[in-house]
């Protein structure tokens, strides 16, 4: 009997896969149609639900789709990164809470000392840093699932962005996110991806 298909190993269709992952790309430009609110409440529907240690879910989203909330930005952004976000038809600031811990009683009720063990907060910004990061992959994804192109970014001041929107100190930002549906000339070349034996061991 040969063996099955790698595909056929996979709880996913083909098509849900290529969607998702194969066919998926960081997308460098943008139509001109608007993401929708709706749009944005159902791919936080559908990724809410990725696990994150004490269920704390740090990560927050700060969507900038005015034209002043975008020009308080771009300021920050490498000169790389400026010209396709302020063409894009959303851009997401992704922010770790550094006070995550505050909704542990409501998030994590069978352990109400939760809180408790993360008072110090050097320990909890890792934490959150964490987290937050874990979150935002799942974030990608989910943009993927709901037929959208994601461009994330790092090629920033985050520290710049972090006191232009978050001055309450609580707020660390981590990645810039533009979303919408690609535009022409969106991709470039896929590069080249590891193989499975080199990247996974057996001991």
């Amino acid at each position: 009997m040969s063996a099955p298909a790698q595909t056929d190993l996979l709880a996913l269709d083909r098509a849900a896969q290529d969607l998702l992952f194969r066919a998926a790309r960081t997308a460098n430009t943008f139509t001109d149609e608007p993401v929708t609110d709706a749009q944005v409440t159902a791919i936080h529907d559908l990724i809410r639900y990725g696990p994150t240690a004490f269920n704390g879910q740090p990560l927050r989203v700060l969507l900038l789709r005015s034209a002043a909330a975008r020009a308080r930005l771009l300021p920050y952004l490498s000169s790389g990164n400026r010209a396709k976000t302020a063409a894009a038809p959303l851009v997401a600031v992704l922010a770790a809470d550094v006070d995550f811990h505050d909704r542990l009683p409501e998030l994590f009720p069978h352990r109400p000392q939760a809180r408790d063990w993360l008072t110090d907060r050097a320990a909890r910004a890792e934490q959150a840093r964490l987290n937050a990061t874990l979150q935002i992959g799942y974030l990608l994804v989910g943009v993927r699932a709901a037929g959208l192109a994601a461009g994330p970014m790092a090629g920033f001041d985050a520290a710049g962005v972090t006191r232009e929107f978050f001055p309450d100190g609580r707020h660390e930002t981590l990645l810039l996110m533009n979303v919408g549906r690609p535009g022409p000339d969106a991709w470039h070349d896929r590069l080249p991806r590891l193989d499975a034996t080199e990247v996974i061991s057996i001991r």
